[in-house]
């Protein structure tokens, strides 16, 4: 079993930068890939960014980003802290929303949500 810790959220001006972090712990050698979803208010959660992470995965080492993210969000991992982390640039209030880490032990399709085994409890990030 892998556990999954979010921080980093917070608020922040339109224009500013967080930077969010995934912590796991547990059997993390089970897992390829691990992803940051998000939930706006009154929206259903969507894929925002995921990097690959284990040896045996597709591509090792490669990242997906949602379009609304690009240029913006960068995704990058740490294996000695077991670490992913979200450095998010560049922030809109359209971007205020629960951001949830997750982790998945095989992941064909990095923007879907039944890939991932492993979820946080999320962080609130909140632009105005």
């Amino acid at each position: 079993h892998v556990q999954l810790v979010e921080s980093g959220g917070g608020s922040v001006q339109a224009g500013g930068s967080l930077r969010l972090s995934c912590t796991a712990s547990g059997d993390t050698g089970v897992t390829d890939a691990t992803g940051w979803f998000r939930q706006r208010p009154g929206k259903e959660r969507e894929a925002v960014a995921a990097i690959y992470t284990g040896s045996g995965a597709p591509t090792a080492s490669s990242s997906w980003y949602a379009d609304s993210v690009k240029g913006r969000f960068i995704i990058s991992q740490d294996n000695a802290k077991s670490t992913v982390s979200l450095q998010m640039n560049s922030l809109r209030p359209e971007d205020t929303a629960m951001y949830y880490c997750a982790a998945g032990e095989w992941v064909a399709a990095p923007d879907r949500e039944s890939e991932y085994n492993y979820w946080g409890q999320g962080t609130q990030v909140t632009v105005s």
